[in-house]
């Protein structure tokens, strides 16, 4: 069974109760619920992970993402700093989804630049929590060959 893996970054474990008017009320339990649900309806193993910590993301895509097939990722804050995220995802050969569940492109200016979207292969921004699963929907239709 092939694996997707969906990997959170810093403040992402606050869904639900971190600024809601911005972010939701769904908490990255419930998104997580909802992908593995659709993930193994589909066929495939879904694995998540969430961290504060650049490091500990980067240990587990060097570990979990190297087998993957597809990943998902909103990297938090680290979407404009996180090098050695990014230098990580680099190194995968799996087609990667960076999701933001606001539209970054509306806000502050230092939010506009992603170190990780050069290596990523598209971006869903501005469309909540449902952003996870239409990532999940072309990965899954990519590797299905539909």
């Amino acid at each position: 069974m092939q694996t997707i893996v969906a990997v959170h970054g810093p403040n992402l474990n606050m869904l639900g109760r971190r600024q809601p008017e911005i972010y939701g009320h769904t908490t990255l339990a419930e998104i997580d619920r909802a992908l593995e649900a659709r993930a193994s309806a589909a066929g495939f193993r879904l694995v998540s992970f969430q961290s504060n910590h650049e490091g500990a993301l980067v240990d587990f895509l060097q570990g979990e993402g190297w087998g993957a097939a597809g990943v998902i990722i909103n990297p938090g804050a680290l979407t404009h700093y996180g090098l050695a995220l990014r230098d990580a995802l680099a190194a995968l050969s799996a087609p990667i989804v960076e999701v933001h569940l606001s539209n970054v492109y509306r806000r502050e200016p230092f939010r506009h630049t992603s170190v990780v979207a050069p290596v990523a292969t598209g971006q869903i921004a501005g469309l909540g929590w449902r952003g996870y699963l239409l990532a999940l929907e072309w990965l899954i239709g990519e590797l299905q060959g539909s």
